[in-house]
C-alpha cells in the first residue's frame, strides 16, 4: 500500500520539530484542496451543532458559535491530532449545565457568561497542571466502563431535558437531571404546541435519513436551513413555534471571567477536565492513520488545556475533541489542522454575517439536533455484549450510569474515578511472582511487578508461600530485585521482616540486582548493611545463586 500521510525522506519522529503547527510540517500542497473541503465540511456540522449544545446549559448559541472559533484555533496551533476538531461536546456541555446550576443556586449570581468563562478558566488550568505533573497516563486508566456509564448518564439526562423545547413546552429544565426533568416535562404536558412538535419529529425523521441513506449529507445543516426557511417564509413564530434568542453579529469580544462561584465551580472544573482529556484522547488515537505520528497524551493535555484558558477571556464553553465533527473532518479528507483553520474561518464569516439569518431559527430544531447527537451515547447493546463478556465492566458502567441518572453526573465521573482507581489497586495489589532459577536448595524469585506501599505485605506473604511450599527444601531465596527502582520506608521494613520470617523457616534472604537509585536508599539502614556485611547482597542472581549457604 502507498504511503501517502508521511514524507518518505523523513523517519516519523520528524514530523514534530517545533511546538506550534506540528501538523504541518512536511506538508504537501496537493493536500490543500482535501484540506478545504474537509474544514467547509467538518464546518458545516460543528458549527450549528456547537450552537445547539450551547443550549443544553441555557447559554445563548452564541457561546457555542465562540467555541468554534478561538478555541479551535489554539488546537489547530498546537494540537498533535492531524484531523481532530475541538469545539465542545454533549458530554461536556451537559457537566458545564449541571455545574452551573449548581453553582448559581448557592450563590444567587445571574452573570452566567461569565461564570462559564471561569469555569473554562478551571478546566484551561487543571489540564495544564496535570500536564505539568505529567498525569497523562494516569488519567488514561480511567476505565472504559466508566466512560461508557458517564455517557449513558449525560445522553438520557440531555434527551430527557430537550422535551420541553421539543413539544413547545413553556417550562425550562435544562440542568436539573434525569428525573425532574422527566417530571417537568410531564406536568406540563397539556401546554404542548402541535406545529413545534411537528417540525421537531421531521427534524429528527431527516437526520436520521441522511444519516442512513446519505451519510456524507450534513443533515443537521439541512435541518437547520429547513428551519430558517420555514420561519422565513411561513412565519412560524406566530404559530407559537420559539425562535433563538436574537443573535448578535461580530465577533467574541474580549472580556473577564466572573470569579464569585470560583470555590463552587471547582468540583464541575475537575469532572469536566477528565472528561475533556479523556474524550480528546480516545477521539485522537481513534481517528490517527497508522503512517501519523503517535498521539502524546501529555501534548494533548497542553492543547486542550491552553485551548480552554484561550477561550475563557471570549466567552467560549470548555472545549474537547468531538467524534462526530472529526470524523467527518477526517471523512472528507483532512490530511493536517489547516482543515480545522478553515472550519474556523467558516465560523468566523458565520459570526460576522449570518447574526441575523441564525436568528430565525427555531430552538425545536436546535432540540432536535441534541437529541439525535446524544441518542448515540446510550449504547445499551453495548453494555449488554458487556455483561456477556465481562460482569465488572458491566456492573461498573451500570453503576455510574445510574448514578448519573439519580445522582446528577458530576457524583457519577466521581464515582467512575474512585471505582477505577479501586479496580486498578486492587489489580496491582495482586503478587505477581516467577521463579528465574533454582540450584541445590537456592530459589531465585523475580516480582514481576514493583513493590510499593499497598502491595508490599501481599508480596511478603506470597514469597513465603512460595518458597516454603517448593517440592525441594529450600534453604537460600534469591530475590531478585531489578524492578524495585526506587524503596519506601514501608517497602525496606517489609523487606527486613521477610528476612526475620523466612530465617525462622531456616531460610536465608538475599537481594539481588537492586538498583543503584533504590540501593543509595536501602544502604541507610541498619537492616541492609547487616545483608552486605552478611554477604548477601550480590549485583546479579547468578551471583546470588552461587553464594554459600
Amino acid at each position: 500500500m502507498t504511503d501517502t500521510a508521511a514524507p518518505r525522506s523523513r523517519p516519523p519522529a520528524a514530523w514534530r520539530t517545533r511546538w506550534w503547527l506540528p501538523t504541518l510540517v512536511g506538508y504537501r500542497r496537493a493536500w490543500l484542496s482535501s484540506d478545504i473541503i474537509a474544514g467547509l465540511a467538518a464546518g458545516a456540522v460543528v458549527v450549528p451543532q456547537a450552537m445547539a449544545y450551547a443550549t443544553i446549559a441555557n447559554l445563548p448559541v452564541q457561546v457555542g458559535l465562540y467555541t468554534c472559533i478561538i478555541p479551535m484555533l489554539v488546537y489547530a496551533l498546537l494540537g498533535g491530532s492531524r484531523a481532530m476538531s475541538v469545539s465542545t461536546t454533549s458530554t461536556v456541555a451537559t457537566l458545564t449545565a449541571t455545574t452551573l446550576v449548581t453553582a448559581t443556586t448557592a450563590s444567587g449570581s445571574d452573570d452566567p457568561i461569565g461564570t462559564v468563562m471561569a469555569l473554562a478558566m478551571l478546566v484551561g488550568t487543571l489540564l495544564i497542571i496535570a500536564r505539568l505533573l505529567r498525569l497523562g497516563s494516569l488519567v488514561e486508566n480511567i476505565s472504559a466502563a466508566t466512560v461508557l456509564g458517564v455517557k449513558i448518564g449525560v445522553g438520557g439526562t440531555v434527551a430527557v431535558g430537550q422535551l420541553p423545547k421539543l413539544l413547545g413546552e413553556t417550562s425550562n429544565v435544562s440542568g436539573e437531571g434525569f428525573f425532574r426533568s422527566l417530571l417537568a416535562a410531564l406536568a406540563a404536558f397539556d401546554s404542548i404546541n402541535w406545529p413545534t412538535a411537528a417540525l421537531s419529529a421531521a427534524s429528527i425523521v431527516i437526520m436520521l435519513l441522511f444519516a442512513r441513506f446519505a451519510p456524507k449529507i450534513p443533515g443537521t445543516l439541512v435541518v437547520v436551513v429547513m428551519g430558517i426557511v420555514l420561519v422565513w417564509l411561513w412565519n412560524l413564530d406566530d404559530a407559537g413555534v420559539a425562535l433563538i434568542n436574537p443573535v448578535p453579529s461580530g465577533l467574541p469580544t474580549p472580556g473577564l471571567p466572573n470569579l464569585t462561584d470560583l470555590g463552587a465551580l471547582i468540583p464541575g472544573a475537575l469532572a469536566i477536565a477528565v472528561m475533556v482529556f479523556l474524550e480528546t484522547a480516545a477521539v485522537a488515537r481513534g481517528i490517527r492513520r497508522p503512517t501519523e505520528p503517535a498521539i502524546d497524551a501529555d501534548q494533548e493535555l497542553i492543547a486542550v488545556g491552553v485551548a480552554n484558558l484561550a477561550g475563557t477571556f471570549f466567552s467560549a464553553l470548555p472545549a474537547a475533541g468531538g467524534f462526530s465533527q472529526s470524523a467527518v473532518n477526517q471523512n472528507a479528507g483532512a490530511r493536517t489542522q489547516l482543515a480545522t483553520l478553515v472550519t474556523v474561518a467558516l465560523a468566523v464569516l458565520v459570526a460576522l454575517f449570518l447574526g441575523p439569518v441564525v436568528s430565525l431559527l427555531p430552538q425545536a430544531t436546535l432540540a432536535a439536533m441534541v437529541l439525535v447527537a446524544v441518542a448515540g451515547l446510550i449504547d445499551i447493546p453495548l453494555l449488554i455484549r458487556w455483561a456477556r463478556i465481562s460482569a465488572i465492566d458491566f456492573w461498573v458502567a451500570l453503576m455510574v450510569a445510574v448514578i448519573g441518572l439519580t445522582g446528577g453526573l458530576l457524583a457519577a465521573v466521581a464515582a467512575g474515578v474512585a471505582v477505577t482507581l479501586i479496580l486498578v489497586l486492587r489489580e496491582l495489589n495482586i503478587p505477581r511472582l516467577e521463579v528465574v532459577g533454582e540450584r541445590d536448595g537456592r530459589v531465585a524469585i523475580r516480582t514481576l511487578r514493583g513493590l510499593y506501599t499497598a502491595n508490599a505485605l501481599a508480596n511478603e506473604r506470597a514469597i513465603i508461600q512460595l518458597a516454603t511450599t517448593r517440592p525441594e527444601p529450600v534453604r537460600s531465596v534469591v530475590l531478585d530485585a531489578r524492578r524495585l527502582e526506587t524503596v519506601t520506608i514501608t517497602v525496606l521494613d517489609t523487606l527486613a521482616d521477610l528476612d526475620r520470617e523466612l530465617a525462622a523457616h531456616g531460610i536465608a534472604l538475599h537481594i539481588a540486582a537492586l538498583p543503584e537509585k533504590a540501593t543509595a536508599i536501602a544502604t541507610k539502614t541498619e537492616w541492609y548493611q547487616g545483608l552486605i556485611a552478611a554477604g548477601r547482597v550480590h549485583a546479579h542472581v547468578a551471583e546470588g545463586l552461587a553464594a554459600p549457604l
